[in-house]
C-alpha cells in the first residue's frame, strides 16, 4: 500500500510542477529524465497515469471543478492534482488494474478525502446527467456512454461496497487518534534576569549659527533695469524726434539720387527673414526703383504731369466714400427692417400655434377614452389569466409523479447499458496501452540517434556556384572597404563644395538686405505723408447722401411696422417675456435709443481703425528710420 502511495505522491509533483505553456511533450521529457533513480517497474507506472492525466485534461478538470463547487467546497486546492488522479485510475484504468489494486491504491490516500470525492464523483444521477453532458461535448456522445459511463455504471456494486469499508475505517480511527495524542506539557524557560538599564545622561542641546543678514540687493531694482529703462526713453524721444521730422520735411520725388540715406547694417534689421522672403522682397524694391526712374526720365524729357489725375482719383475717392456712407445706411435699413419682419413672423407664429394647442387637446381627450377601454379589456384579460393558472397548479402534482417514475426506469436502463460497455472497453485499453509503448520505444530511439555536426567554413576559399563575377568572402570584404573610403571622399568634396556656395548665397542676401532697407527708408516717408493727407481729408465733416435705395428702405420699413401694429389686436396670446422697460418710455422712443447706439458704435469702430492706421504708419517711420 505504501509503494502505491509514493507512486501516485510523484505524479502528483509532476503535474504541480506544469506550467499553464508547457506541452504534454515537453512534460513528460522533463518527468522521465527526473525519475532515472527510480525502477524500471515504478518509472513506468508514473508516465503512464502522468501521459494519460495529461491527454485527458478536460474530462478530468471539469469532474474535479464541479467537486469543488458542490460537495468539495471545505477541501483545499493543494489536494486538486490527488483527485484529478483518483478520478484518472477510476475512469481509464480500473478495468486493467483490477478493483482490488484500486483498493488499495485508494486506501493509501486520506481517508476522509477519498470517501467523499469517490461518493460524488460515483453517483449514478451525476454520471447519467451533468458528467456525460460535459464529456459529450469534448467527445462524441456514443463513444462517451459507451466507452466510460457504462463501465463506470457497473462498477457502482463495488465502488458503494468501498466506500462502506471507508466510512467503517474513519469511525474506528477516530477515537484511537484521540487516546494515542500526546498532551504538550509547556516549560518555563531558564533565562537569567535583565540588569536594571542605566539612565543615560543628557545631549548637549546645539546652538544654531547665527544666519546672515539679508542682503540689501535683494529689495532694490538691479542696475541693469535702470539701464533699459533709460534706453527705451532714448529711444521713443529719437522716434518722435524722427517722425516730426518726416512729417515736416518734403519730398523731394524729382531729385531721386540728389540725396542717399546711409545704408543700414544688416544687423539691424527689425525683423527675420528668410533667404526666399529677401530675394523676393529684394526684386520687388528693385522694380520700384525702375519704374520711378523710368518716370523722373520721362518727367525730365517732357512728359505730362499728373496733377489732373491726381485730382480726378481724390473726387472719385470722395465719391466712393459717400457710396460706402449709402451702403452702411442701406445696411442699418436693412437691420431695422429684418427687426420689424422677425416680429411680424413671430406674431404669425404664436397665432399658428395657438390653433395647434386647441387640436392637440382634442386629440388628448381621444386618447384618454381609448386607453381608458384599453385598461379594462386588460383587466378582463389577467382575471381569465389568474383562472387558468390556479387549474394548472391543481395538476402540476400529478405531472411531478409520472416524472419521476420515467426517471427511475430511465435511471435502471443506464446501468444494464453500463455494464455492457464495460466489457467493450476493456479490449480497447488494452490496444491503445500497446499503442501507447510502441510510440514510447520510438521516441527513445529517436532521441538516442548522433546528431550531425556543422561543415567548417573557409572564408579565402570561392564558392564554386559558377556565378559570373564570384569571389571570397575576403576578398568581398576587401572590396567593400575600397569602396566605403572612395565614397567617404566623394563625400568630402560635395561638403566642401556645399559650403562654398553657403558662403557666396549668403554673401548675396547681405547685399540684398542692404537695398531692401534703403527701400523700406523711403517708402515709409511717402507713407507718412499720404498717412498724413488721408487724416487730414477724414476729419472733415461729410455729408450722408441720400440715394434712391436708402429711400426705398425706409418706406418698405414704415410699411411692415404699420402692418405689424394693425395685426398686433388680433392676438389673444400674450407675447414672449421681454426685460420689463420703464413705463414712461414708449415703443418708438426705445427703438429710436436703440439705432443711435448702433450708430455710435459704428462711429467709434471706425475712428478706432483710423487710430491703428496712423499706429502702422508711425512703425512703419520708425523701422524706416
Amino acid at each position: 500500500m505504501a509503494y502505491y502511495g509514493k507512486c501516485i505522491e510523484t505524479v502528483i509533483e509532476q503535474l504541480d510542477r506544469l506550467k499553464p505553456g508547457d506541452s504534454p511533450e515537453q512534460a513528460l521529457e522533463a518527468a522521465s529524465a527526473s525519475l532515472q533513480t527510480l525502477s524500471s517497474q515504478k518509472q513506468a507506472f508514473v508516465l503512464e497515469v502522468l501521459s494519460g492525466c495529461l491527454e485527458y485534461h478536460k474530462l478530468l478538470t471539469t469532474v474535479v471543478d464541479a467537486f469543488y463547487v458542490r460537495d468539495g467546497r471545505l477541501c483545499l486546492w493543494a489536494d486538486y492534482n490527488l483527485f484529478k488522479v483518483i478520478c484518472y485510475l477510476a475512469t481509464f484504468q480500473l478495468g486493467e488494474l483490477g478493483f482490488q489494486l484500486f483498493c488499495d491504491i485508494v486506501k493509501s490516500q486520506p481517508l476522509d478525502k477519498m470517501c467523499k470525492f469517490l461518493r460524488f464523483f460515483f453517483s449514478p444521477l451525476n454520471l447519467s446527467s451533468w458528467v456525460k453532458d460535459e464529456w459529450s461535448l469534448v467527445y462524441e456522445a456514443a463513444y462517451v456512454k459507451e466507452n466510460w459511463i457504462a463501465p463506470l455504471m457497473r462498477w457502482q456494486p463495488e465502488v458503494q461496497e468501498l466506500i462502506k469499508q471507508l466510512e467503517a475505517m474513519l469511525v474506528n480511527q477516530s477515537p484511537l487518534s484521540k487516546t494515542k495524542a500526546k498532551v504538550t506539557e509547556p516549560k518555563e524557560f531558564n533565562l537569567t534576569t535583565p540588569r536594571s538599564r542605566a539612565i543615560p545622561m543628557p545631549e548637549p542641546v546645539p546652538a544654531m549659527a547665527k544666519p546672515r543678514p539679508v542682503p540689501r540687493s535683494t529689495y532694490q531694482q538691479p542696475k541693469e533695469q535702470h539701464l533699459l529703462d533709460k534706453a527705451k526713453r532714448h529711444n521713443r524721444r529719437r522716434a518722435e524726434e524722427l517722425l516730426l521730422r518726416a512729417n515736416v520735411e518734403e519730398m523731394q520725388c524729382a531729385v531721386p539720387r540728389s540725396r542717399r540715406e546711409p545704408p543700414t547694417q544688416p544687423n539691424n534689421i527689425p525683423i527675420k527673414l528668410n533667404a526666399a522672403a529677401i530675394l523676393r522682397e529684394g526684386a520687388l524694391y528693385q522694380r520700384q526703383v525702375e519704374r520711378e526712374l523710368q518716370r523722373v526720365d520721362k518727367l525730365v524729357d517732357g512728359a505730362g504731369d499728373f496733377s489732373e489725375f491726381l485730382e480726378w482719383q481724390k473726387k472719385m475717392q470722395a465719391k466712393d466714400q459717400e457710396e460706402q456712407l449709402a451702403a452702411g445706411e442701406c445696411r442699418r435699413l436693412l437691420g431695422k427692417l429684418s427687426h420689424e419682419e422677425a416680429v411680424l413672423a413671430r406674431q404669425q407664429l404664436m397665432q399658428g400655434n395657438k390653433q395647434k394647442a386647441d387640436q392637440k387637446k382634442e386629440e388628448m381627450t381621444e386618447l384618454m377614452q381609448q386607453c381608458a377601454e384599453r385598461r379594462l379589456q386588460e383587466e378582463r384579460s389577467m382575471r381569465e389569466l389568474v383562472e387558468r393558472v390556479t387549474e394548472a397548479q391543481k395538476n402540476v402534482k400529478v405531472a411531478q409523479t409520472k416524472l419521476l417514475k420515467g426517471r427511475q426506469q430511465i435511471v435502471q436502463e443506464v446501468i444494464e447499458e453500463s455494464r455492457e460497455l464495460l466489457q467493450r472497453s476493456a479490449e480497447a485499453a488494452k490496444e491503445e496501452q500497446r499503442r501507447r509503448c510502441e510510440l514510447i520505444s520510438q521516441l527513445r530511439a529517436l532521441e538516442t540517434q548522433p546528431m550531425r555536426k556543422g561543415k567548417l567554413v573557409d572564408l579565402t576559399q570561392i564558392p564554386g556556384y559558377g556565378l559570373e563575377g564570384e569571389m571570397s568572402m575576403v576578398e568581398l570584404r576587401e572590396r567593400l572597404a575600397l569602396l566605403k573610403d572612395a565614397q567617404r571622399r566623394a563625400e568630402e568634396d560635395k561638403r566642401n563644395q556645399i559650403i562654398q556656395d553657403k558662403r557666396s548665397k549668403s554673401q548675396e542676401l547681405q547685399n540684398v538686405v542692404e537695398q531692401i532697407s534703403l527701400c523700406r527708408a523711403a517708402m515709409g516717408r511717402s507713407a507718412a505723408l499720404r498717412w498724413e493727407e488721408k487724416k487730414a481729408g477724414a476729419a472733415a465733416p461729410g455729408l450722408r447722401s441720400q440715394d434712391e435705395r436708402v429711400l426705398a428702405l425706409q418706406r418698405r420699413i414704415e410699411e411692415t411696422a404699420a402692418e405689424r401694429r394693425r395685426q398686433a389686436p388680433l392676438l389673444h396670446v400674450s407675447a414672449p417675456r421681454t426685460p420689463r422697460a420703464p413705463r414712461a418710455q414708449p415703443r418708438a422712443q426705445l427703438e429710436a435709443q436703440h439705432w443711435l447706439e448702433l450708430e455710435q458704435s459704428r462711429e467709434r469702430r471706425l475712428r478706432a481703425r483710423q487710430r491703428r492706421g496712423s499706429a502702422c504708419g508711425r512703425a512703419r517711420d520708425l523701422e524706416a528710420a
